[in-house]
């Protein structure tokens, strides 16, 4: 009697990719801070904002927050469950005042500049005005973010076309997508309810989307989809340019995957993912940045470029005193001195892909969030409400899928005979 041996498929056979998470890193994530003592730390701090700020919507958020704070504490101690605390601390600290603040036209200048921005591009071409004097004149952002303002500039005013609505959309959606697809709720709402997100879901705030597409650009990555990783990380280059370090993270962790598939033979998919990644994030930046950049190359810099560093007449009112901002104002050659120390930041981040880049989802979001909370702490305009991007990364790195190294193997069963 003769036995036959069933041939193993050799690594050469596979046809398609999956990522591959191995064993020891399916890991539960750790706890999210639901309790009394958490919400009154909130609540004290919203109610800080509303006796401090000088801002209108500010004090209307700070004061409806730290009632909801408050309310969604007494409910923790009385043995209520996190999904009844959190929903109302997102009723206190994000749909109250949100509707008030709608009901009576108020908002933080972020959202008029971008309503403006939209009117601009559709009737010039260009989404920055030409000779900006004042600084509630400039518009600090790149082109992309106008598109928050378009249903407000083809429909007119309205509380269902303010631009913070369709940029809380925008991150809230995004921010879902980056999250497993079985336990989405409970990190969504607790990231909504967090102060530094729910005042500018609130108030309004151009940095949500960004963050959001940032989480679910590295996702992507991590889950093989490099054409749409870069889809959504050319959509976030395209807003500000504080995404744009999200690219070579994302370019990083894919070269991570493909040198631990060098092993397996595989290395060409991995390498081919990367580029892919990179050129259509590249691509997608390019489209919605090079027309209005050739439209007013002079307004465009004197935009983006010279007001946000500080190079313009008019002073930016990110002035949080922060170590840049500090040392810009305080000490003689300062802003020289904090742009080179957003340089060196910088050039270390970029070290530190090359040298050991990260090897999972969680790595990538950590090291990314660390680059970007040293630029905002350098960058000689800043303010405290920058710091959503690093927070929203670590949350995201924290709660989020864990693909571990990226061997992008699937094996197709043959049987031989």
């Amino acid at each position: 009697m003769t036995i036959r041996e069933r041939p193993v498929p050799s690594l050469g056979s596979m046809a398609t990719t999956t990522p591959l998470t191995p064993p020891d890193q399916r890991r539960k994530p750790p706890p999210i801070p639901y309790g009394a003592l958490w919400w009154a730390v909130c609540s004290a701090a919203a109610l800080g904002l509303a006796a401090c700020s000088s801002l209108g919507p500010h004090r209307v958020w700070g004061t409806a927050a730290a009632l909801g704070y408050l309310a969604a504490a007494l409910l923790a101690v009385r043995g209520r469950s996190p999904r009844a605390a959190g929903a109302v601390a997102i009723t206190g600290a994000v749909l109250l005042p949100l509707m008030w603040l709608l009901a009576v036209e108020r908002a933080q200048l972020e959202v008029r500049v971008v309503a403006r921005s939209a009117g601009l591009l559709l009737a010039e071409g260009t989404p920055y005005l030409q000779r900006p004097l004042v600084p509630e004149d400039f518009n600090p952002y790149l082109p992309g973010m106008a598109v928050f303002g378009l249903p407000e500039a083809v429909a007119g005013p309205g509380p269902l076309t303010d631009p913070r609505l369709w940029m809380g959309a925008a991150f809230l959606a995004a921010f879902a997508l980056a999250l497993p697809a079985g336990s989405r709720s409970g990190p969504l709402r607790w990231i909504a309810a967090c102060p530094l997100v729910a005042l500018p879901l609130a108030v309004g705030g151009v940095d949500l989307p960004v963050a959001g597409l940032m989480c679910l650009g590295l996702a992507l990555a991590g889950r093989g989809r490099a054409g749409a990783s870069g889809l959504a990380l050319g959509a976030a280059a395209a807003l500000k340019w504080t995404a744009w370090p999200a690219i070579p993270v994302a370019l990083a962790l894919q070269a991570a995957a493909s040198r631990s598939a060098d092993r397996g033979e595989c290395r060409g998919p991995a390498e081919r993912a990367a580029w892919r990644c990179g050129l259509v994030a590249l691509l997608t930046a390019a489209a919605l940045v090079l027309p209005a950049v050739l439209r007013d190359p002079a307004a465009f810099r004197a935009h983006v470029v010279d007001f946000p560093l500080g190079l313009t007449d008019a002073v930016s009112s990110a002035a949080s005193p922060l170590p840049g901002h500090l040392l810009a104002t305080h000490v003689p050659g300062g802003r020289t001195l904090a742009l080179l120390l957003l340089g060196v930041s910088a050039l270390l981040l970029a070290l530190s892909l090359l040298l050991r880049p990260p090897a999972t989802t969680a790595d990538a979001a950590t090291r990314l969030a660390l680059g970007l909370l040293l630029a905002i702490a350098f960058m000689p305009a800043s303010r405290f409400g920058y710091l959503v991007h690093p927070l929203v990364l670590a949350v995201w790195a924290a709660v989020g899928e864990t693909p571990g190294h990226l061997l992008f193997l699937r094996v197709r069963k043959q049987v031989s005979r």
